[in-house]
């Protein structure tokens, strides 16, 4: 695959052309659309994990609100014949004001998960952001991002790994590390709890940590422990119960001994792909992160620094004070908190916190390039993309990836052309006084 320049008209022609032909998008060009139709080839427990949100989905539903009450006012006959929406972030030039957010367990829909979704961004040209739950280790994903990847790290409990995973996100190549804030623990979120699914708990997503060699030393760890006392014959009140051998039980073994690297067989004879997961839920996050440990990634990587999940001016401007290089105003697409800010209502406060020392980027809500223009309006310096990229990879692998990327751009570059606007600086917006309040700094 070659990158492509996805101009509006460009992307047009491209699909009448093929209409001619009998030829059709590979997916549908409008969000509702395509969720439509993933969903009837995801399973179950795929479409509740992507599409979920946390509690009621109020926060879900706010993102989308957010957007729909910001209008856009088109002027005349500036012409506008030649538009540019390119930006530099970390001294890098992004061709285009979009990157891939990060979003784990893609195994969920697709076998070669976050290998494809690195093909169809580099197909597009945009940069992707590598899950810390991806389905594949960075190593192996680096080599097809090859208009760029960044990294993101959940913090763990262990510090070692931390150490570990920002190591090697150098090594690979990565252009940045992106610390996602607002996971410290798991949200409620019932459409998976109804479930009963948790991926990670079944060693899907979980290949960052699988090839990690902190993380095989834990894992042996676990297993050696389980062993002695196995051994010792520890009586009911110090071992745990061993789960009751139902069907369902057995099919997650053999799923987990599918996921852990290595043979299958062996892998069904070894204690270490379930010592893998009881480890993975023990690390996984970190409630007590707080600035203080922020405060050291500085002397931990040399990789440029976004914090993910920022809402608050003044968590914006206390995260550049500790050296931080950007921040990402995000409420991790409403499944976390219920009844949280609309991430687009927070951006305006977030931007004016930073006031240009940094870069803003924003993720929660954006469905099309029309989203993207407004965001871009109202104060980010680039957006990121999240469900409507996997919609696209359930449909088409790496090809349903990149469509989606090249029409939402497409969208943006035709949305600026009729606002007569050259780039995002010349947009307008109708006043929003119908607009929920941004979050302001107290005092």
């Amino acid at each position: 695959m070659h990158p492509v320049t996805p101009s509006g008209r460009v992307r047009q022609d491209e699909v009448y052309r093929g209409g001619i032909t009998g030829r059709r998008p590979v997916v549908p060009t409008a969000f509702p659309a395509l969720e439509r139709r993933a969903r009837r080839v995801m399973s179950r427990r795929a479409h509740a994990y992507v599409a979920g949100g946390a509690g009621s989905e109020e926060t879900v539903r706010a993102n989308r609100a957010a957007f729909e009450r910001h209008r856009i006012v088109p002027r005349m006959l500036r012409g506008v014949g030649e538009r540019d929406t390119s930006v530099e972030i970390f001294g890098h030039r992004h061709e285009h004001p979009l990157l891939l957010a990060p979003i784990g367990a893609c195994d969920l829909v697709h076998r070669r998960a976050d290998l494809a979704v690195a093909e169809g961004a580099a197909h597009a040209g945009v940069t992707m952001i590598v899950s810390n739950q991806a389905g594949h280790p960075s190593e192996e994903i680096a080599p097809r991002a090859t208009a760029g990847w960044w990294s993101q790290l959940y913090w763990s409990t262990s510090d070692d790994l931390v150490d570990s995973f920002l190591a090697r996100a150098e090594a690979a190549g990565a252009g940045a590390v992106v610390v996602t804030l607002d996971t410290t623990t798991l949200g409620w979120r019932p459409r998976d709890l109804d479930l009963g699914h948790l991926p990670f708990a079944r060693g899907l997503g979980i290949a960052q940590y699988t090839s990690d060699p902190v993380f095989a030393r834990l894992t042996q760890e676990t297993a050696d422990r389980a062993s002695d006392a196995k051994r010792s014959g520890a009586g009911p009140s110090t071992r745990r119960p061993s789960p009751t051998p139902t069907p369902a039980a057995v099919r997650t073994l053999l799923e987990i001994s599918r996921h852990h690297p290595g043979a299958f067989l062996d892998n069904l004879r070894s204690p270490l792909p379930r010592a893998a997961v009881e480890t993975f839920l023990r690390v996984y996050s970190r409630p007590t992160l707080s600035w203080d440990d922020i405060a050291t990634l500085r002397s931990r990587t040399r990789l440029p620094v976004v914090l993910k999940g920022v809402l608050h001016p003044d968590d914006a401007r206390r995260a550049l004070d500790h050296g931080v290089d950007g921040v990402l105003v995000s409420n991790h697409g409403g499944r976390q908190v219920d009844g949280g800010v609309a991430a687009l209502d927070a951006l305006p406060g977030v931007a004016e916190a930073v006031d240009g020392r940094a870069p803003v980027l924003l993720d929660s809500g954006i469905r099309s390039g029309s989203d993207v223009a407004r965001a871009l309006a109202l104060g980010a310096t680039a957006v990121c993309l999240g469900r409507p990229w996997v919609y696209g990879l359930a449909l088409a692998g790496a090809a349903g990836v990149s469509q989606v990327i090249r029409d939402v751009l497409a969208e943006l570059d035709l949305t600026l052309a009729l606002a007569g606007a050259r780039t995002v600086a010349d947009l307008e917006l109708a006043p929003f006084a119908t607009a929920e309040p941004a979050v302001q700094a107290r005092g």
